[in-house]
């Protein structure tokens, strides 16, 4: 009879430890358990921590409430300006309602990638290849608005959406490189011909200046002179300036007669045959005027 006994309770004891086996369960952290009684949905989604289901009656089907990244596969399309594009995303997004995530949509994760690419296509089609290549912020947050205003339903909230990168026809990056390759070129010509008028208006006032006062130029010229002797690899021939020829020129005609030397002094013969007068120079010794010996 004790025996019995015993065999007994050491069953029971291995039932209860199989029934707790089966019916204990685990939900971590970052999950949250959604279960099924009979295919029923049974109340609020469970806790992180222990719980306990009845095994064969109970379902337990835990949701990850993480950020989950997830590629697009790369999409073509043609845009609106009729260029062919290749445009890869990726999403960012979680699960803020489990129940819904289990009961609205059969797989959460696929029902969004497919999604992604239907609207990643559509938004090709309606963008032109600029906004694509240079305003992706504006492209990415109406990305973001198509996909998440259907997710609403699935208990999954859109974080961001991001542009990857967009692949171009070999033939369009050719096209675009010698424009950008023109654009530069006439930026550079335009910045070349500015700087060649102000030049030129400093010159023409330098000029003006010069005009107004001539040994400015004289000063010029021999800066210049200086400039071009201090390489010393080359003859330079240095003309004489006109200026200062008509300097003496004027200091000639200013002198008074009297200063002049004898022997510079000029005499005039008339000549009777009516022929211009003979001009010849004036020697002491002729009229008989005798020179200042040095002692």
């Amino acid at each position: 009879m004790i025996e019995a006994l015993v065999s007994a309770a050491v069953a029971v004891g291995c039932a209860g430890a199989v029934y707790f086996a089966a019916a204990a369960r685990v939900v971590k952290q970052y999950e949250r358990g959604v279960v099924l009684r009979l295919g029923q949905l049974l109340g609020q989604p469970r806790a992180p921590g222990f719980t306990m289901v009845i095994p064969g009656v109970d379902r337990l089907r835990k949701v990850n409430m993480q950020i989950v990244t997830l590629p697009i596969p790369a999409q073509e399309g043609i845009t609106r300006d009729n260029v062919t594009v290749r445009v890869d995303a990726v999403v960012y997004f979680r699960v803020h309602d489990a129940v819904s995530a289990v009961i609205n949509v059969e797989d959460y994760r696929f029902a969004v990638s497919q999604m992604a690419q239907t609207s990643l296509r559509s938004i090709i089609g309606k963008s032109d290849l600029d906004d694509l290549l240079s305003n992706r912020e504006k492209l990415n947050q109406g990305l973001e608005l198509m996909i998440d205003s259907p997710a609403v339903g699935w208990g999954v909230q859109v974080d961001r959406v991001e542009i990857k990168d967009v692949s171009l026809p070999e033939s369009m990056k050719r096209s675009m490189a010698r424009q950008a390759e023109a654009d530069r070129e006439r930026r550079a010509r335009i910045i070349n011909a500015d700087a060649e008028f102000q030049a030129s208006k400093k010159l023409a006032e330098a000029a003006q200046q010069m005009a107004d006062t001539p040994s400015a130029l004289q000063l010029r010229l021999l800066q210049t002179v200086v400039a071009v002797a201090a390489e010393k690899n080359s003859t330079l021939v240095l003309p004489f300036p006109v200026e200062l020829l008509r300097f003496l020129e004027r200091a000639h005609q200013e002198q008074p007669p009297e200063t002049q030397h004898p022997e510079t002094q000029l005499r005039e013969t008339r000549r009777p045959d009516g022929r211009p007068p003979e001009v010849t120079p004036l020697r002491p010794e002729a009229d008989g005027v005798t020179p200042p010996r040095k002692e």
